[in-house]
């Protein structure tokens, strides 16, 4: 599957002498840095769906407009109430107030993929996720499609023969599917990163592989350890890799005591994420008090939006 990244093929490169700017029109790659999605999704929609469709020059060129941005902007209104993205152009065009939320093929989809990882079966996930990727920006694909079926995977795994397998099986393709797209984006990407830690001493946490693959998307580069650092070497990492960031995530219950010494000499922001959060609530909110670069949040969303508000991504 082609990468977001990509070089852009030759017809959407602007040329020099178009001007797109002072006629107020904007080259893709204008276009996707504006709305967040990215060229080869632009492109999907065009051709798939007709969603947005381009001004051409002579040569080929697309070139967007105001009213193209906004269109997207309503786009992903749609996506992130999850509707599909085949649905979307008849509620843009003809819009009306809805007296029910539309039906939408997230569930489908989410069931056809929980029965190919039953079947171990990771050619097919993988193609089912390639197709969804290349129709959806990343937060819309947590959003609508992966945190509802890792929760429901969970659900279905308490107790289950064979869940452990699935458990494994699954865990390892996403670990490996977005550590990829990190190494691909990491590459191409220039500046200091965020570093994510995983703190609670469990492998394959994929809502810690979903934070980071969100932060990277935004553009950041990521460098993920995928294991808890001492007391002491986290302050040495941050002095070798001088980060915009620090991001903790742990899905377990927290020695928060010890959370200001592992913190100390931490010159940079703080953001503690996971289910921790949510178990440790009382305690952390007082931690807050200590420790004034420390953010709280409680899932991948919440902690790429807090990073955003933070202006770091």
């Amino acid at each position: 599957m082609d990468s977001p990244r990509q070089a852009l093929p030759e017809q959407d490169q602007p040329q020099a002498s178009i001007n797109a700017d002072h006629y107020g029109w904007l080259p893709i790659r204008e276009i996707a840095r504006l709305t967040g999605v990215n060229a080869v999704t632009l492109r999907a929609w065009e051709r798939r769906y007709g969603l947005i469709v381009p001004h051409r020059t002579p040569k080929g060129h697309r070139l967007y407009s105001a009213e193209h941005v906004q269109r997207v902007q309503g786009i992903l209104t749609w996506l992130n109430r999850g509707v599909s993205v085949s649905q979307v152009k008849l509620l843009i065009d003809r819009p009306q107030p809805p007296t029910a939320a539309p039906e939408s093929d997230w569930d489908a989809l989410r069931q056809t993929l929980q029965h190919a990882i039953s079947e171990l079966a990771e050619r097919r996930v993988d193609e089912m996720f390639n197709q969804a990727m290349s129709l959806y920006p990343p937060r819309t694909l947590c959003e609508q499609l992966l945190l509802p079926l890792l929760a429901a995977l969970e659900e279905r795994w308490q107790g289950q023969f064979g869940a452990q397998l699935e458990r494994v099986f699954f865990y390892s393709w996403l670990r490996s599917k977005l550590g990829a797209r990190l190494y691909h984006n990491n590459r191409q990407l220039n500046g200091v990163p965020i570093l994510l830690i995983n703190q609670s001493d469990l492998p394959l946490e994929p809502h810690l592989w979903l934070t980071a693959w969100l932060i990277s998307s935004a553009d950041c580069p990521v460098e993920v350890f995928d294991w808890p650092l001492p007391v002491g070497e986290l302050a040495l990492a941050c002095e070798y890799l001088k980060p915009r960031a620090v991001l903790l995530y742990s899905s377990k219950s927290l020695n928060v005591a010890q959370l200001p010494r592992l913190l100390n000499n931490i010159a940079c922001p703080i953001v503690l994420t996971g289910p921790a959060v949510r178990i440790h609530c009382a305690e952390l909110s007082a931690s807050v008090r200590e420790i004034p670069e420390l953010t709280l949040t409680r899932d991948p969303i919440a902690a790429q939006v807090a990073l955003q508000r933070l202006g770091l991504i």
